[in-house]
């Protein structure tokens, strides 16, 4: 904070002062009903700022996603608020979300969406190196026995489990180059076969 913001800061603190020292004197008589509207007031405030805040995380959590539209042979995926476009799959039966990464190269897991899918994380062999933003990181191969995206279904997928800490599944080039059509087409992802 530079001297400018400190003495903003005073002179709204003096103000608020001022206010409330006002609003006891005027109020003498009913202060504790005017204390209860002031800390309604001040609560509908602070829930107004959460909600501004955290709009996003609700949207994400009351709307995980809209649902893509699919037609035979045919998925269209509507963009995120956030910019990417997201993907639910059933892996091996099992619901797993995932942000679509052309620029990876293979599928990858989150160690816990690999473990909700019937991978033995435990017994995995952290053999393999990959190459991301945030640095180099250890990876294990495995196979993805069934990945179902609405009515298409692919077997015996190669997949990668990631060691690190990812926020998402990532479905990369090895899955999407199954498709023979991939277009990003205004706010929509569309994939045909």
């Amino acid at each position: 904070m530079d001297s400018w913001d400190i003495g903003s800061l005073a002179y709204l603190g003096l103000l608020g002062a001022v206010l409330v020292f006002w609003l006891i004197v005027h109020n003498r008589q009913a202060l504790g009903r005017t204390l209860q509207q002031a800390a309604g007031w001040v609560l509908i405030f602070l829930a107004v700022i959460a909600v501004v805040g955290l709009w996003d995380d609700i949207r994400r959590t009351a709307l995980p996603g809209r649902a893509a539209v699919a037609t035979e042979g045919r998925i269209e995926v509507p963009r995120s608020p956030d910019g990417h476009f997201y993907l639910t799959l059933l892996v091996n039966d099992a619901p797993v979300q995932f942000m679509i990464d052309t620029g990876a190269s293979a599928v990858v897991l989150r160690p816990d969406d690999a473990a909700r899918t019937g991978i033995d994380t435990a017994d995995l062999a952290f053999t393999g190196r990959a190459n991301t933003a945030n640095g180099a990181i250890r990876t294990a191969p495995v196979r993805l026995a069934k990945v179902s995206l609405g009515p298409i279904e692919d077997r015996n997928l190669r997949a990668w489990v990631n060691e690190g800490a990812m926020d998402q599944s990532l479905l990369g080039m090895s899955y999407l180059e199954r498709w023979g059509r991939i277009e990003i087409a205004g706010q929509h992802l569309v994939l045909e076969r």
